[in-house]
């Protein structure tokens, strides 16, 4: 037994020599046979670790296997280690951070379950054959591990990412306190654990806080009126904003949305997804749309509409063009009428190709207002095309500047014809003209409240037949009959089909409703699909309920929805058969018509 122990302290002894002789070469460097191997090799000396006691957890004893054929250790992958084994591994190093190193239960789990490949790399370590959670818990009472390798990870961080963060001295998470504490910190406040990792390779600063410095900073955001999920959004994809100051040019931005009403649409709906914020650039973008003519409703109007706008294009580019128009003659206010009536210039490759189409027919001698004109009419279609080179167009025309310039002036979309690159021009042209009605219908909807590209603009483009005038018209048409804006916009969102109508339908089903069945216009509001219904039905189904009604068979005033709703049998049941003559009124009232019910 006593020669056993020697033995055994022996080779132990042998092993620690064997890892410090390549940093002190005076050591001779003895032959160690079966050395357990090891994942690191740091350069302070090795600590001995002895667990004192194990966890509650359930026990496993598994072996290493692989889901996929009998593969070699060193080539497994996190998701070709089978659920049990994976599971073994997590129990293992959960006991080792939490039994032997003493953290918390909820960072050891949080740990364990989260780095999958470091999960790997500890399953190389020990034979195929051997039971994973003895071998590991034996692994580590010979190897301490580098601790900071999965709590990176776990915080969502990838392998690739880990070498530039690990610290060069240390290798235990217990003795960084100050790393630990604002970790704690941020866990309590609510951040996600898996974002935390982001956080910490773009501002490592936050970790290194004094303790309180950290919880005044959160608490900081919630003095300006920020809830806390915002804050916790907020600082997750922007953790720069906990470092140092507050910034001005954030709270500069927070004033401006909060004054155009949409800091909170925005952020719940956009921030939902790490997003880099540039809040200069976003406060430049705000600052160049006020001076291009926006309003700061249309300023609000367009952000909703499109977000990406704020937070990720650059209007650079239009930035440019604005500066060469108002150099090649156009007035401020032209360009603002511009910008205002079409916001898709903002669009970065939209500006691009209008800047082209202005050169060009500048380059073939087009008098400026000539170019105001075609550009303001046409500029849909020029903003979604690249055209070719004026000196490619003439040579292939075999025709001079002037010849082309008398040309696009007698049609202008001869332009598009000529000059695009598109192999299809004639469809082109064609497709501008369906591309003005949807964009007049898009227009009308945005109007409604539709976001822009949304699912819900996509459907309603389906579902409203008609030109965008035709549907304003019918949308006035019950304005003008007693209903305001705000509840006809509701009525539609309900039943778009409402304004599938023609205004002459809508005016008869409105006067039948109000002066012969005697409801108050009003009642469409709670029943907008009164108006969609056949107007052969809606006078058949009233026409019998009237009839029952001076009966003294039926309750006055029923609900719309009650009398169209509901299926022919239905109906019969309930306002047909309850009055001994009523079969005889139905029959006679359906015969009055064109066509049956």
């Amino acid at each position: 037994m006593i020669l056993h122990r020697i033995s055994k302290r022996a080779n132990f002894i042998t092993e620690m020599i064997s890892r410090l002789q390549p940093h002190f070469p005076q050591f001779p460097s003895p032959a160690i046979a079966n050395k357990p191997p090891s994942l690191h090799n740091p350069s302070g000396a090795t600590t001995l670790q002895i667990r004192c006691f194990r966890s509650s957890r359930p026990t496993h004893n598994q072996k290493v296997s692989v889901s996929e054929g009998n593969q070699p250790t060193h080539c497994l992958t996190p998701s070709r280690i089978s659920r049990s084994a994976r599971i073994e591994a997590q129990d293992a190093l959960f006991d080792y951070l939490h039994c032997t190193r003493n953290l918390q239960f909820t960072d050891a789990e949080h740990i364990s379950k989260n780095a999958p490949h470091y999960l790997q790399k500890l399953l190389s370590s020990i034979d195929e054959e051997q039971e994973i959670r003895p071998s590991l818990s034996k692994f580590f009472r010979y190897n301490p591990i580098n601790e900071f390798e999965p709590f990176l990870e776990s915080l969502g961080l990838s392998p690739s990412e880990l070498s530039s963060l690990l610290p060069r001295n240390l290798m235990f998470l217990s003795d960084d306190i100050v790393l630990l504490e604002n970790y704690h910190v941020l866990c309590y406040y609510g951040v996600p654990r898996t974002k935390m990792g982001r956080m910490y390779k773009e501002a490592e600063e936050i970790f290194r806080y004094d303790y309180g410095v950290l919880s005044e900073k959160l608490r900081a955001f919630e003095e300006l009126g920020l809830s806390k999920p915002v804050v916790i959004k907020l600082v997750s994809c922007c953790p720069s904003l906990l470092v140092g100051d507050v910034s001005r040019e954030f709270l500069n931005v927070f004033v401006e949305l909060k004054g155009l009403g949409i800091w909170d649409d925005l952020i719940e709906g956009y921030l939902s997804e790490p997003r880099a914020c540039h809040w200069k650039r976003m406060l430049g973008t705000i600052e160049f749309l006020d001076k291009v003519g926006y309003s700061k409703k249309q300023i609000g109007s367009l952000f909703k509409q499109n977000p990406a706008l704020l937070f990720e294009d650059s209007v650079e580019s239009t930035y440019v063009l604005v500066g060469r128009l108002l150099k090649f003659g156009l007035e401020m206010n032209e360009i603002s009428t511009l910008f205002v009536k079409n916001p898709e210039i903002l669009s970065g490759k939209f500006a691009k190709n209008i800047w082209q189409a202005v050169r060009f027919l500048s380059y073939i001698g087009m008098e400026t207002h000539n170019i105001a004109r075609i550009v303001s009419v046409n500029f849909q279609i020029l903003g979604s095309h690249t055209l070719k080179g004026p000196k490619t167009v003439l040579s292939s025309l075999k025709i001079g500047k002037d010849e082309l310039c008398q040309i696009l002036k007698e049609d202008e979309l001869k332009l598009l014809s000529l000059a695009s690159k598109s192999k299809n021009k004639r469809m082109d042209v064609a497709a501008y003209e369906s591309m003005n009605k949807k964009q007049e219908k898009t227009t009308f909807l945005l109007r409604l409240g539709y976001a822009e590209n949304s699912d819900e603009m996509m459907k309603a483009l389906k579902q409203f037949r008609g030109r965008g005038d035709q549907l304003q018209e019918r949308f006035d048409c019950l304005v003008q009959a007693g209903l305001t804006s705000d509840v006809v916009t509701n009525m539609i969102k309900q039943a778009p089909t409402v304004l599938n109508q023609t205004k002459d339908v809508l005016e008869k089903k409105i006067d039948y409703l109000i002066s012969y069945l005697g409801y108050p216009l009003e009642s469409v509001i709670a029943c907008p699909t009164y108006l969609c219904y056949d107007l052969d039905r809606i006078n058949l189904r009233f026409s019998m309920y009237v009839w029952l009604r001076k009966k003294g068979a039926a309750k006055p005033m029923l609900s719309l929805s009650t009398i169209l709703a509901c299926s022919d049998s239905r109906f019969v049941k309930y306002f047909v058969e309850v009055h001994p003559d009523g079969s005889a009124v139905w029959e006679s009232l359906k015969n009055r018509l064109p066509h049956s019910s």
